[in-house]
C-alpha cells in the first residue's frame, strides 16, 4: 500500500491508500485544507476540532446535495428513457398504419387499371 503526507490546519497526516491513488488522496487533503482555512479566517481560532467537526459537516451537506442531485438526474433519465420508448412504440403504429394506407392505395390503383382496362377494350 502507497502513503501519502497530507496536511491540513498545518499538520500533517500519513495516510494509506491504494497504489496509483496518491494523487487523488493528495489533492482531496488540499481541499478539505482549503475549506479548513476558509473557516479559520472566517470564525478564527475557535479550536481544530471544531473547525474539523465543521468542514466535515460542510462536506456532507455537499454530498448529500449532490446524492439528491444524482437521483433526481437518474429519476429524469428513467423519464426520458420511457419516453423515448413510447415515442418508437408511436412511430411503429405510425409506420405500421402509413403502410397499411399505402397497400389500400395499391389495391384501389388496380381496381381502378383493371376497370380502365376493361373499359378499353369493351370499346
Amino acid at each position: 500500500m502507497a502513503q501519502v503526507k497530507v496536511t491540513i490546519g498545518g499538520r500533517d497526516y500519513r495516510m494509506a491508500c491504494g497504489e496509483g491513488e496518491e494523487e487523488h488522496l493528495l489533492a482531496l487533503g488540499r481541499e478539505v485544507d482549503g475549506r479548513f482555512s476558509n473557516l479559520r479566517g472566517t470564525f478564527g481560532e475557535v479550536g481544530d476540532v471544531r473547525l474539523s467537526i465543521m468542514t466535515a459537516i460542510m462536506v456532507a451537506d455537499e454530498l448529500s446535495e449532490a446524492k439528491k442531485r444524482h437521483a433526481a438526474l437518474e429519476a429524469e433519465i428513467a423519464g426520458l428513457r420511457a419516453a423515448h420508448a413510447d415515442a418508437g412504440a408511436a412511430l411503429d403504429g405510425r409506420h405500421a398504419d402509413v403502410a397499411n394506407e399505402i397497400a389500400a392505395a395499391a389495391e384501389r390503383l388496380e381496381r381502378l387499371a383493371e376497370e380502365l382496362s376493361d373499359g378499353v377494350r369493351r370499346e
